[in-house]
């Protein structure tokens, strides 16, 4: 039986933890190779070696996705080693910087360092994958937004308007590459398990005078589902959107939040 992502090879930014980790891993399982590219080049070249261990080709580079020189010379490695089997992008890298700030307690540094690595990374990759993409006529990218791009954001002002962003980039990119077949999608997940979610939560708590457990339940409680979103979960829908399964959609963005916007 053949699997989705068989003979094909597919760049992620921000490729081993947390949801990194898990779009990696269900990436690998599900046949396809993998370029990964960041900056801490220890769980990197760890979660390559699991890849490898399944028998999958993983290309591991040290990359500044904010730095386009950096993203240049990724991609170009990256089409010398897989050739026409470079088949799409998924670009994980983000931060959320401070939160617990109103917007005019960010700083000028808060500001570029948010969208340096939410936005700028996500267009350089975007900038230096879709010519070759164009030219196969062939791919899929995919961008990791998130619900605060679909609402109003208080104390976190800075990190919701980089998803909003995302989510222009990712429609717009959509029109211009669909002509070629080149498909342009996001996956928007509510809060997900892990450290990051659990230091946000953490520091409203604090902020509301509550306990860490209670602001934890009211968070699960604001989902249809009544219940947070893991990495996997995200995977998933990642999967999803780079198969043929969804050889007809793009230029969407699919919320993965257990039914929190609805």
């Amino acid at each position: 039986m053949s699997l989705p992502l068989e003979g094909r090879a597919i760049l992620v930014t921000g490729p081993a933890k947390g949801m990194g980790g898990a779009i990696t891993r269900a990436i690998a399982a599900a046949g396809g190779d993998l370029v990964l590219i960041g900056r801490d080049m220890a769980p990197i070249e760890a979660i390559a070696g699991e890849i490898r261990e399944l028998g999958r080709q993983a290309l591991a580079l040290r990359t500044d996705v904010t730095n386009e020189a950096d993203v240049l010379a990724a991609v170009a490695e990256a089409s010398k080693t897989f050739g026409p089997s470079l088949y799409g992008a998924v670009n994980v890298a983000g931060v959320t910087g401070p939160t617990g700030k109103k917007l005019w307690e960010h700083t000028t540094a808060d500001f570029r360092e948010l969208f340096d690595v939410n936005v700028l990374g996500t267009f350089l990759v975007m900038k230096a994958m879709l010519p070759e993409l164009i030219a196969r006529k062939m791919g899929a990218i995919v961008n990791i937004g998130g619900t605060f791009g679909f609402k109003g954001v208080r104390n976190a002002s800075l990190y919701g308007a980089t998803k909003w962003t995302l989510r222009g980039l990712t429609k717009s990119a959509a029109l211009e590459a669909g002509a070629a077949g080149v498909r342009v999608n996001m996956v928007s997940p509510g809060g997900v398990e892990g450290p990051r979610l659990t230091r946000q939560l953490g520091e409203e708590a604090a902020l509301e005078g509550i306990s860490y457990e209670e602001r934890v339940a009211r968070f699960a409680a604001t989902s249809a589902l009544g219940r947070m979103s893991t990495a996997e979960d995200i995977a998933g829908a990642v999967l999803f959107l780079l198969s043929d399964a969804a050889r007809n959609i793009t230029g969407q963005d699919m919320l993965v939040d257990g039914g929190t916007i609805v």
